[in-house]
Order: structure tokens, then C-alpha cells, then sequence
């Protein structure tokens, strides 16, 4: 199988993992068969389109995990605050900006005395 193929069967099963779902609760979730699930999971699994978006969807997979693995530096925090921020409406995102900017900027500066 393509290199593709253990980024894209590690990242359901963490996820699924993660979301405490058994193979076939995800697979009645988007409505396949239960080998599908487990196929992707042990890297035999080529997954077209309509499989793989709700899956992807359903399991709240950050597409970077299948398709940059090589990225995997992101902690738990970050990829959390990432996806609160996606879920974001676009007046959500204005208003909670300059929040952000500010907190970010108040721990960098006290971060920055406490080094000097």
C-alpha cells in the first residue's frame, strides 16, 4: 500500500480512540461496512471520497495528520485551540482576535522578564 496509507490509519484510530467509538460505531456513523474502518486502520484501506470526508469529519481529524504527517510537532493544546478556532464563526474570529493578541502578548512579556 501507498505511504499514504499509515498516516491515514493511524489518524482514524488515534481519533476514534480518542473519541472512545468502536470500529463499528464509527462505521454505522457514515454508514459503511465495519471491514472499511478496520481495513483503513490496518493500512489495507484506500478510501474513496465519499468515505473518507465524513470519516475525517466525523472523527474531528485535523486533515494535517493524514496529509503532513511529517508536521506532527502539534500538541494536544494546539491542535485543541485550533480546532475551537475553526469552529469559529466569522464574528466570533474578529471579536475574539484582539483578546487573543492581547493574552499572547502579556505571556510573552512576562515570559521575556523572566528571562532577562
Amino acid at each position: 500500500m501507498p505511504d499514504y496509507s499509515r498516516p491515514l490509519g493511524d489518524a482514524i484510530k488515534k481519533a476514534r480512540g480518542k473519541l472512545n467509538l468502536t470500529q463499528t460505531e464509527v462505521a454505522e456513523a457514515i454508514d459503511i461496512d465495519v471491514r472499511t474502518v478496520l481495513n483503513i486502520e490496518n493500512y489495507k484501506g484506500n478510501p474513496k471520497m465519499e468515505v473518507l470526508f465524513p470519516l475525517v469529519r466525523t472523527l474531528k481529524i485535523d486533515a494535517k495528520e493524514i496529509f503532513y504527517p511529517e508536521m506532527q510537532r502539534e500538541t494536544p493544546a494546539i491542535s485543541q485551540l485550533r480546532l475551537l478556532i475553526e469552529d469559529c464563526s466569522e464574528a466570533e474570529a474578529v471579536a475574539i482576535t484582539p483578546v487573543l493578541k492581547s493574552v499572547l502578548a502579556a505571556l510573552r512579556d512576562k515570559n521575556a522578564i523572566r528571562i532577562e
